[in-house]
Formats: structure tokens, C-alpha cells, sequence
């Protein structure tokens, strides 16, 4: 049963247990977002994304445990953070919107925007360390195989046992090793220290005559760069709750990362593309996964039923730059056809995907384009919770059989 975005006064009243007057006043005091509606009779809709969490909410108040309990899965807020806000379809860095920011401002401008430094050139500007630069050259033969998600993991490893600044656990230090970090992940893709900003440098190495390509892989950084308490930015608040370094951190973050219901999922959105072929295959292709009842990878995102906006945004730009490709071509068929059958849109996993087999980037590049964006967002994590100094470490409800002295 398809569930409805938007609700009546009476369904919404229902949903909440109250009268419609105190859905009202739900309404004036800015919990619950209501718009006219599209019949003849224009009645206010009332959005049920804010009817499920004012009843999180309430619930949290009732029963704590059962609340934070659900909470672990797309429930209520868990963590207090000043990162990221996800709110009426949009995504936005420290108050500013993410997507406006991609078409005005560098990666490396956003990411000093969310470690909140003044000039992303005091950070950016020192390179690698002689020692941390030669990683690069000493790793890549001995690791070659090694998808390079995989590979900033080893080299992020090893750095680490060099970098001593970072014990340091204060900002401005924190800040100064997250953009080593960040510089090392980029070496990985492009086999030296980016002197370059650093799509500049990434498009510089994977398609060196196409300097069109710059801008989207910029796009692409900043929309990847937080995605407010994901699997892997907990995951990184967490290992640094402890007091792991950002090394550390970051490292268990890329574990996450490459988790099939996360950053890896870009993959299989990769072998859905090559499983159509052609964009002539695309209905067949479709219509055959519906009908063994098998999902459409990169559709359907569940904090933006009206569609993911960083998926919309560089979609765009991409069939812009590149109108004519056969890839961009297969994309919109996709979403043409998954939109008339299931009504889900393209999320970012399959906008990245897009991006790379237009402009013919490498394999992986996808998770690699993830990865390193998402780094900036996780560097900020990890600065807030070393602030807040507090181990996370939550309680597990005991499921298991009965233990005889209790009983």
C-alpha cells in the first residue's frame, strides 16, 4: 500500500490522536507544515515527513527506550548537530542550501565552511609531507588491485603512524589533518599531491581533455559532503567519542562507507546500468526486475519523497554539459520509465553513476567521488563530538533466554 505524503486535517488529526484545533495549533507553532491543496475545495494538506516526527517526538516523552529504539532507523533525531539540516526537500550546510552552494563555491570553500575556518586556502594550501607523499608512490604497486575507496584506507593507515599532529585534538588542529586527509584521498585518484583545487585535480587525471568535466565533479564533492547522521557519520562520531584520532575515525567511516546500503550501493546502481546496455533495453530491462518483483537500484530515497534535489541538480548539469550521450540517454529513459511505473525518483547514488559513465571516469569512481566529498562532512563530525566529549555508547535491550539467578 502506497503510502501518502500529504494528509487532510482529519487524517493528520487521526494520525497525531488530537483534534483538528490542536492540529492547528501544531501547525502555528511550526511543528507541522501545511499547503493548499490541489481540488476544488483547495483544503490545507498537512505533510506526514512532520506528523511522524511530532509523534516520534511525543513518544520519545512517553517511552524513552522503545523511542530511542526506533529511532535508530530514520526515526527521531539522536544526535545534536550544526552541520547539516534536511528539511522540505532541500539540504542545507550551516543554514546556507548545499546545491546553491555546488554552482558558486569550491569543494574546499564548503569544506571550510563546515569546519567553520575563514579561508579554505589556510588549510588547503601546506602540501603533503615529503614522508606522506611517498605513500602514495610505495602503496599503489603493492596494492594495485585494490578499489581506491580501498586503497585510501591502506594509505590513510599508514599516514597515520607519521602524522603525530594528529593526537592534537583540538579544532584548529583537527581541521589542519582532515585536509592532509582529504589531500591523500585525492593523491590516491590522481598518483600525486593536488596542487589544483581538488575537482580540478581529480578531472585532471581521470579525463585529462575534458576540462568540462571539472564543475560536475565539484558539484558531486559538495553534494556528498554530509547527509546529516548517515551510517557512516555515526559511525565516525562514535570512534571519536572515544578519542581515537581523526586518522581513526575517518578510516571506520570508509568501512561504512562501502557498505552495499550505503556508498557501495553505487555499485550496484553501476551493474544496473550495464545489466540495460542500451537505452532501447531500458523498458525491458525495467519491467522485467518489477515483475520479479526486484527493486530498481538508485530510486527512492526516504527523506525526500518529493525526490533527492542533489540527484536532481547534478543530473542536470551533467545532461547539460553533455547532451548528447548515450549515457545521459539511457538515464532519462530510466527515470522516465521509473517515475510512469513506481512514481520514485533518482537518488544521488544514481547521479553519480551517471556522471561517470558520461564523461568515461575510471571504474569505482562513483564511490571514490563519495568517499572523498563525504570526508569534508565526517571531519566535521568528528570536530563536534571531540567538543562535546562524551563517549556514545547506548544500552542493548537483552533479548536473549532467561538467566536463572534473576529469575
Amino acid at each position: 500500500m502506497e503510502t501518502k505524503t500529504f494528509l487532510t486535517a482529519k487524517e493528520a488529526a487521526a494520525e497525531l490522536g488530537v483534534k483538528t484545533p490542536t492540529l492547528y495549533t501544531y501547525v502555528s507553532r511550526g511543528l507541522i507544515r501545511s499547503e493548499a491543496g490541489t481540488g476544488r475545495s483547495r483544503a490545507k494538506r498537512y505533510r506526514r515527513a512532520d506528523i511522524e516526527a511530532l509523534k516520534a517526538r511525543k513518544a520519545l516523552q512517553k517511552e524513552p527506550g522503545k523511542a530511542v529504539a526506533e529511532a535508530l532507523h530514520w526515526g527521531a533525531p539522536l544526535l545534536e548537530s550544526q552541520i547539516t539540516l534536511i528539511a522540505n526537500g532541500r539540504l542545507y550546510y550551516r543554514g546556507r542550501d548545499a546545491l546553491k552552494l555546488s554552482q558558486t563555491h569550491t569543494f574546499e570553500a564548503v569544506a571550510a565552511l563546515i569546519w567553520q575556518i575563514e579561508n579554505s586556502a589556510t588549510c588547503f594550501a601546506e602540501p603533503l609531507p615529503a614522508a606522506m607523499a611517498q605513500i602514495i608512490q610505495s602503496t599503489r604497486p603493492m596494492f594495485g588491485q585494490l578499489t581506491p575507496v580501498e586503497l585510501f584506507q591502506v594509505v590513510l593507515t599508514l599516514a597515520s603512524g607519521q602524522d603525530l599532529a594528529a593526537y592534537d585534538l583540538r579544532r584548529e588542529a583537527i581541521v589542519q589533518t582532515g585536509a592532509r586527509m582529504l589531500r591523500l584521498e585525492t593523491a590516491v585518484v590522481t598518483n600525486h599531491d593536488p596542487a589544483n583545487p581538488i575537482a580540478t585535480a581529480i578531472q585532471t587525471a581521470w579525463t585529462p581533455a575534458k576540462p568540462e568535466v571539472a564543475p560536475l565533479i565539484n558539484v558531486a564533492l559538495i553534494a556528498c559532503a554530509d547527509h546529516e547522521l548517515n551510517v557512516s557519520a555515526f559511525t565516525a562520531r562514535v570512534v571519536a567519542s572515544a578519542e581515537a584520532t581523526p586518522y581513526q575515525a575517518v578510516i571506520a567511516a570508509l568501512a561504512a562507507l562501502q557498505g552495499r546500503k550505503h556508498g557501495g550501493y553505487t555499485e550496484r546502481v553501476a551493474a544496473f546500468f550495464r545489466e540495460i546496455g542500451k537505452p532501447q533495453n531500458c523498458y525491458a530491462t525495467i519491467a522485467n526486475r518489477l515483475k520479479r518483483g526486484e527493486q530498481i537500484p538508485g530510486f527512492g530515497h526516504p527523506l525526500y519523497p518529493d525526490g533527492d534535489p542533489r540527484a536532481q541538480v547534478l543530473l542536470a548539469q551533467t545532461m547539460a554539459v553533455f547532451p548528447q550521450s548515450p549515457a545521459c540517454e539511457m538515464a532519462q529513459a530510466v527515470c522516465q520509465i521509473v517515475a510512469e511505473t513506481t512514481d520514485l525518483k533518482p537518488t544521488i547514488d544514481f547521479a553519480l553513476v551517471t556522471l561517470a559513465l558520461t564523461a568515461n571516469l575510471p571504474p569505482h569512481a562513483p564511490l571514490a567521488l563519495f568517499a572523498i566529498g563525504r570526508t569534508a562532512g565526517w571531519v566535521g563530525h568528528i570536530i563536534e563530538q571531540y567538543a562535546q566529549d562524551q563517549l556514545i555508547r547506548p544500552r542493548a535491550r537483552y533479548t536473549g533466554p532467561a538467566v536463572a539467578d534473576l529469575a
